[in-house]
């Protein structure tokens, strides 16, 4: 598989100012509200937002038989624009697999917030596939929580 082939990059437009997404990304209770895929209620969420500090999350999703859990570590934090930090499965909870590395680019673009995703490297178009489809789901649900954040 291509190096290219390893990576995914999803561009979405928020109606909302880049500084409430960026919060949305970061503030555990905001995460709480909106991560995971269609149909995924978030059980926890923490987040330690600054350079080294970890972030963790707990979802349920009425297809699976057991909690998901996922965790990694900030590596850079540049509000409101730019935000990158690991991203693995921990299977069992604690045990980290897959580790890949999500960078966000967030534009102003006329009131509204350009998202750039991008999430390196996967094992296999699989793995790419089913993480483009949970994150779209997981998107169409910060979209929804952003409205109703406010400025």
């Amino acid at each position: 598989m291509t190096a290219a082939g390893r990576e995914l990059t999803i561009t979405r437009a928020f109606d909302a100012p880049r500084e409430l997404v960026f919060r949305a990304w970061t503030d555990p209770e905001h995460l709480a509200l909106w991560w995971g895929p269609a149909g995924a209620t978030t059980m926890s969420a923490e987040s330690e937002p600054r350079v080294g500090g970890r972030w963790r999350i707990r979802i349920g999703h009425p297809e699976l038989d057991a909690d998901q859990w996922a965790g990694g570590v900030y590596l850079e934090l540049r509000a409101p624009e730019r935000l990158v930090f690991t991203f693995a499965w921990e299977r069992p909870p604690g045990t980290r697999v897959d580790e890949s590395v999500i960078t966000i680019g967030l534009a102003d673009q006329d009131g509204k917030t350009v998202m750039t995703f991008h999430q390196a490297a996967f094992g296999t178009a699989e793995e790419r596939d089913a993480h483009a489809d949970g994150w779209s789901g997981g998107f169409d649900n910060l979209a929804a929580h952003l409205a109703t954040m406010g400025t």
